[in-house]
């Protein structure tokens, strides 16, 4: 059992936040930790480089994919120290002192720049903590392989040789999958989970996630699935992004009135588990998180406007094992999942293969791998059957 474990994220895109509550409820419900503290890194760094880099990061995806894309092939190398350049822009002395006065056994990170801070820290001796990285995405971009940490978490069996490949020891790294809540785990009866949703509990539902910044054409996407010739229910999560539900609800109400779709809208949301519940397919970007989230359900993924880079990359994986379909044109979406609602035989062999690749379970693996890992095993708490544990 760990005394005290400091779990790192930054609050860009919700993917990482949800990531870091998944291993903390995982940490509570083993009984693996005597306290657990979460803490966004970005808001140890000064206030003008955090304002630059969240206003840069989101105006880059959603105005310059292609250059994004760049960047981020253009930065997927493994280089030594290349983590003082980017410390020369970060203040470490807020991350120091949380580390300082916590005084934490262990330190987990589930984004990039704290495992930056934190590897570097380590180098400089300016603390022993032992540090593991949880790679939130399908593949793993060079910048996650940082100096200096203990182990790392990925999500398949091709990431884990790509970093071994890369010089990692393969002692050091185990395949989890990427760590989402354990209520994900949990089965609910589509029926139930409609109603609770306030949907019908009958018709066949698509589930439209646009990531936590509403970015991407998601207005043009449902107009398209407007256009089925099927009685459909089109359920639409759109976060944080207030003018995007208003232009949904506005969509809703405006539509064609022999629409055989009915539109429904969610804004910001605990309750994705139960909308996944609810749904036979999701259509939207491939976001790690919401990708393992789906998986974990066994939905199938109608991938649309993938952000370059990372979750192109999640959506190769996806249609390289049959648990998706990729939409390049929005105006043949609907034609696309017609053509797979009448092929009952292949959504079958989808929905099949994204159950075999969900990982419901991979917090706990994690949680499990750090106390096997850890010092000291003769605190290690026994195993234990948690919430949502699989039979």
């Amino acid at each position: 059992m760990y005394k005290r474990v400091l779990i790192l994220s930054v609050n860009i895109g919700g993917g990482h936040v949800r990531a870091f509550q998944a291993l903390r409820e995982a940490f509570r419900q083993l009984g693996a930790a005597g306290a657990i503290r979460t803490a966004d890194a970005m808001q140890c760094t000064n206030k003008l480089f955090r304002t630059l880099f969240e206003r840069a990061y989101r105006d880059v995806v959603r105005r310059a994919p292609d250059l994004y894309g760049w960047l981020y092939e253009h930065f997927n190398r493994v280089e030594p120290g290349r983590q003082r350049n980017v410390l020369e822009k970060l203040n470490t002395r807020p991350i120091l002192k949380l580390l300082s006065e916590f005084q934490p056994d262990l330190v987990i990170s589930t984004h990039v720049l704290p495992a930056v801070v934190v590897s570097w820290l380590r180098e400089k001796q300016r603390i022993q903590t032992p540090h593991a990285v949880a790679v939130t995405d399908f593949d793993v971009h060079g910048m996650w392989l940082c100096d200096h940490a203990e182990h790392y978490f990925v999500a398949l069996e091709e990431t884990k040789r790509h970093v071994e490949a890369l010089g990692i020891p393969a002692e050091k790294v185990s395949v989890t999958g990427i760590p989402i809540h354990p209520v994900f785990a949990q089965p609910q009866e589509k029926a139930e989970a409609r109603r609770q949703l306030g949907l019908d509990p009958d018709l066949l539902t698509i589930l439209v996630t646009s990531g936590s910044w509403g970015l991407g054409p998601m207005e043009e996407l449902v107009r398209s699935l407007q256009s089925l010739p099927t009685p459909v229910q089109v359920l639409t999560i759109c976060a944080m992004n207030e003018q995007f539900k208003a232009n949904i609800d506005r969509i809703a109400r405006a539509g064609p009135p022999d629409s055989l779709v009915k539109l429904a809208c969610l804004g910001w949301t605990e309750q994705m588990h139960v909308c996944m519940s609810a749904a036979d397919l999701v259509a939207g970007k491939t976001g790690g998180l919401t990708t393992s989230e789906a998986l974990a359900k066994g939905l199938p993924f109608l991938i649309v406007n993938p952000i370059r880079g990372q979750e192109e990359r999640n959506a190769d994986h996806l249609l390289e094992e049959g648990a998706a379909l990729r939409c390049n044109h929005l105006p043949v979406l609907a034609y696309k999942v017609e053509k797979l609602l009448n092929d009952p035989q292949r959504l079958a062999r989808m929905r099949a293969n994204a159950r075999r690749l969900g990982r419901p379970q991979a917090a706990f693996d994690i949680v499990r791998k750090l106390l096997q890992l850890q010092p000291d095993r003769s605190t290690a708490v026994p195993r234990q059957e948690p919430v949502g544990q699989r039979r």
